[in-house]
């Protein structure tokens, strides 16, 4: 891996070098379009960037991004990732705001606190909880450049023992001002602060775009390959909670952990296409930035024809070889094997006709009208007639319609309404209703957004929890319920103020979870040594309601900010759905210029803190967060995380420093766990550093 990561770092300083001989010139930029070229209005030239003055001997510095709805492949507004304010916090898989649990090291599996913020499981729950660093389509930025961008991002911690890296490179270029292409390489590698927990993480994506008039085009490329050790946690959660009962010190690398020898393993592939063609007119009008005499055409379309072509395949396994008598309760392989193996893989074409927006003073909204289909094929062991092991396919094959009415170009209200039916395969009778509605007025000299969001869903749990077959784990659950979830959410904000209000409800009916059904391994003398793995998936058949309610505020006293974000949660069953009932974020910093418009700095500490609760087990050998054994419940909360922190912006390049992170170990209640016997790492040093080349 390190020859292939030289190698790489060598092809890419040999592409920038001649990059750099290439001349620059003005039209090698994307103009500012109109909704009606593909490119919206507000994305504007990033704020690091600036407004460079150019001639013929400046490279122009304007970037642009955007992402797109996966469906269609609609442009969303979306920032360029270049600011220097919270650097600190973007490679961190807690979250921006510490919002996650996660087991301790860097690209652990994780999972929102906050559950009105969790993303559907999928069709693959295997990367679900790795989506910290899996690249999908609706996560992906798509550029516009008038010069070859290129970004190369750096973080580390620790040494060659414990610590974490992660090195990140972007490379796009306009090929010309319609056409764009480019690359992203990452490389995770977090070694870990306790044992047995190391990550090796690769990601290459090549992704492109084109933005005519009449033929619209995205395209993304990605494949994965994952590797995670799993130590099971700790043996003995006194070693964190109260080492001063221990007879000599011990550091978080010499604490024995459950397991030593046992990985998750996911190496997939990804295909996304979407593009369309309208059918439209051209419009002649006056060019407001020019001369009155100048007169440009604006391409008005009519209709669309779209076309949206995924293509998944995973492959997963799970690899033990510690013998542990009792840990792993079943083995229904009864031989000797040490690997789990199962592969996904699926095609989905989405086909649709969209009635444009805006073409005549009458289209005051867009209506589409698609189907679907969607192919998928799972792999799994299973027995066969003469009682032997070999791989079955499991194919699905389903076909959907639905349309959408949606109004995006109004000035003050906005709003789209989706709805999907499946008519056959698996899914049969799935339906999926989807609201928003988007209200931007002035009042008192300031700008208010009303968003109201929800949705009724009738679904089928996905296949994973219907059947799976593996050494610890196999059912086959055809009895399973359609879950009903229906969700209302309100989120009103004030420019002004720095103020926004979220609140929502969701109800749910048959809510499928991973249910824990461990039992405890005695030794000889009676005592309790562990408990074992064993899970099933369980309905819950009564009504299952959670509240949530979320401040935001952004306060500012010249040069020193407090920013913080708390969220209240309310569940009616506990037992089902373990919440913690606040969760809070507050980041309190100076931000000021050493050198106006060429360094600035942010210098702070934010903190990080939740509720006592039941917080969700993790379960290693399928890779998944699950309820905690009713007899064995452990809490875990009310423990302040604190870092302090300084961010520099200087010119091009962004650094931080991470001075100290977890800075109060030690101090007070030491319960510092993000998950049940999975500790926060110690308190340490980080850095990290973002070069951005425009030639």
């Amino acid at each position: 891996m390190k020859k292939n990561i030289l190698t790489f770092i060598i092809l890419l300083g040999t592409c920038l070098s001649m990059w750099a001989q290439i001349p620059a010139t003005g039209n090698m930029g994307a103009r500012r379009g109109n909704m009606n070229s593909g490119m919206p209005n507000s994305l504007e030239p990033d704020s690091l960037i600036g407004k460079n003055k150019i001639d013929a001997n400046t490279v122009p510095h304007d970037v642009r991004a955007w992402k797109i709805n996966p469906r269609f492949g609609e442009i969303l507004p979306a920032d360029v990732d270049t600011l220097h304010l919270n650097f600190q916090n973007t490679n961190e898989t807690y979250g921006m705001n510490g919002e996650y649990n996660m087991l301790g090291n860097m690209g652990s599996p994780r999972l929102s606190r906050i559950f009105i913020n969790r993303l559907p499981n999928s069709e693959n729950i295997f990367l679900d909880p790795l989506d910290f660093f899996v690249r999908r389509p609706d996560n992906t930025l798509f550029y516009n450049t008038k010069s070859p961008f290129t970004n190369l991002t750096y973080y580390s911690s620790g040494d060659k023992t414990v610590g974490d890296d992660r090195f990140k490179a972007l490379f796009t270029v306009n090929g010309n001002k319609r056409l764009n292409v480019g690359f992203v390489f990452d490389y995770l590698y977090g070694r870990g602060y306790y044992l047995y927990q190391a990550n090796s993480y690769f990601n290459g994506s090549l992704f492109s775009s084109y933005t005519g008039d009449k033929y619209q085009m995205h395209f993304l490329f990605s494949a994965n390959h994952m590797k995670q050790a799993e130590n099971g946690g700790i043996e003995d959660d006194e070693f964190i909670k109260h080492p001063e009962n221990l007879s000599q010190s011990i550091s978080s690398n010499t604490i024995p952990t459950i397991l030593s020898s046992t990985w998750n393993r996911n190496d997939g592939k990804s295909v996304y296409l979407t593009h369309r063609y309208n059918v439209g007119f051209y419009r002649a009008q006056q060019d407001s930035t020019k001369n009155d005499s100048v007169v440009k055409r604006d391409f008005i379309p009519v209709t669309s024809f779209i076309h949206t072509l995924q293509v998944d395949q995973n492959h997963h396994q799970f690899i033990s070889r510690d013998n542990i008598d009792g840990y792993f309760a079943d083995n229904f392989y009864r031989d000797e094997t040490d690997r789990d193996e199962n592969r996904y893989f699926a095609i989905k074409n989405t086909f649709g006709i969209q009635l444009k927006e805006g073409f005549n003073k009458w289209a005051q909204a867009g209506l589409t009208g698609f189907v679907k289909h969607n192919m998928r094929s799972y792999e799994l062991p299973d027995w066969s007639e003469s009682d032997t092991i070999y791989r079955k396919k499991f194919n699905e094959n389903l076909v959907s319609i639905g349309g959408e009415l949606r109004r995006a170009q109004g000035k003050h209200i906005n709003y789209s309404v989706t709805a999907e039916s499946t008519l056959t395969g698996a899914d049969a009778g799935d339906i999926s209703l989807n609201a928003e509605l988007n209200l931007k007025f002035k009042l008192f000299n300031d700008t208010i957004n009303l968003a109201a969001t929800g949705y009724i869903k009738n679904q089928t749990p996905t296949f994973l929890f219907r059947h799976y077959h593996a050494h610890n784990f196999w059912w086959d659950n055809d009895d399973l319920s359609k879950e009903m979830r229906t969700r209302i959410e309100g989120t009103l904000s004030s420019k002004r103020t720095g103020t926004t209000i979220r609140v929502g409800v969701e109800h749910m009916k048959n809510y499928t979870y991973l249910d824990n059904q461990t039992q405890g391994v005695y030794g000889l003398d009676g005592n309790l040594k562990y408990w074992s793995q064993r899970a099933n998936v369980a309905q819950h058949d009564e009504n299952l309601e959670v509240f949530t309610a979320q401040l935001i505020q952004k306060l500012k006293f010249g040069g020193l900010h407090w920013d913080s974000e708390v969220t209240y949660q309310a569940v009616n069953n506990q037992d089902v759905l373990p919440l913690p009932k606040l969760n809070v974020y507050s980041n309190v910093y100076f931000d000021f210029n050493i050198v106006k418009n060429v360094m600035r700095m942010q210098l702070g500490a934010d903190v990080r803190y939740f509720t006592k609760y039941y917080a969700p087990d993790y379960l290693p050998a399928l890779g998944q967060y699950y309820l905690q054994n009713k007899e064995n419940l452990v809490e875990i909360g009310n423990y302040p995380m604190i870092n302090t922190y300084l961010n520099a912006e200087w010119k091009r390049t962004r650094i931080y420093a991470m001075v100290f992170y977890h800075i109060n170990q030690g101090k007070g209640d030491r319960n510092y766990f993000l998950a049940p016997h999975y500790p926060i790492n110690p308190m340490i040093f980080k850095l990290g550093i973002s070069w951005n080349f425009y030639d």
